[in-house]
């Protein structure tokens, strides 16, 4: 890339490791990228398991869980950034133009119609929201909340610069995110299934990175 050419922006973006990538954290994962630009990119590893069942994480923040779809769905790693954390990714859950409208009356302030409805949410390109404040779990331990949902403790984060980096030395793969991969897909076959969507398979790379 030149130097006075547009950055890539990945974000809605899957990161595959590649096969000879060994660190710890991320040696065979996939990684959603829920923001990149200049200043860095932020994402959740969606095929790493924690110790954690989702009825077991709701019963450690005191709250029921009446989604009996995800009592033995895991938590994820989502990463090593802030691992005491939950970071919730869900299909966009917009406030309705009527409900915003009267938020906004309450509140004195314009409306917005495309506002998610939970406290603090990352709204991604692509449909999805990143949710980080409790409601979003509230809403589920009534048997409510978005349909799709994964949730990870952690997240993973690149400073400016660092991704590029990383992409330079063949540490990654990148394809646009496919969310059938993220919810519909069972863990120890998404990273396949991510290779596939380039046309790929883990057996036909090479092990070394950074030597091509």
């Amino acid at each position: 890339m030149t130097a006075d050419s547009a950055p890539t922006n990945l974000t809605h973006h899957f990161l595959i490791a590649m096969p000879g990538l060994e660190d710890a954290t991320f040696a065979k994962t996939v990684v959603y990228l829920c923001e990149h630009s200049e200043r860095g990119a932020l994402g959740l590893v969606i095929n790493k398991a924690s110790d954690l069942s989702m009825k077991a994480l709701f019963e450690k923040v005191d709250l029921p869980l009446m989604r009996a779809d995800l009592f033995d769905a895991p938590v994820l790693q989502g990463g090593p950034v802030h691992t005491e954390r939950g970071f919730v990714l869900h299909e966009a859950m917009l406030a309705t133009p009527e409900a915003t409208e009267q938020a906004a009356l309450t509140a004195s302030q314009p409306s917005k119609t495309q506002e998610s409805i939970y406290a603090s949410t990352m709204t991604i390109p692509g449909g999805l929201e990143m949710t980080t404040s409790k409601d979003v779990l509230e809403a589920l331990s009534t048997g409510a909340g978005p349909r799709r949902v994964l949730v990870s403790l952690g997240y993973s984060a690149w400073g400016q610069g660092q991704l590029e980096s990383e992409l330079a030395e063949n540490s990654w793969l990148t394809v646009g995110a496919d969310l059938a991969v993220i919810f519909d897909t069972p863990l120890e076959q998404r990273y396949e299934r991510a290779m596939g969507l380039l046309g790929l398979a883990s057996w036909m790379l090479s092990s070394e990175v950074g030597h091509a």
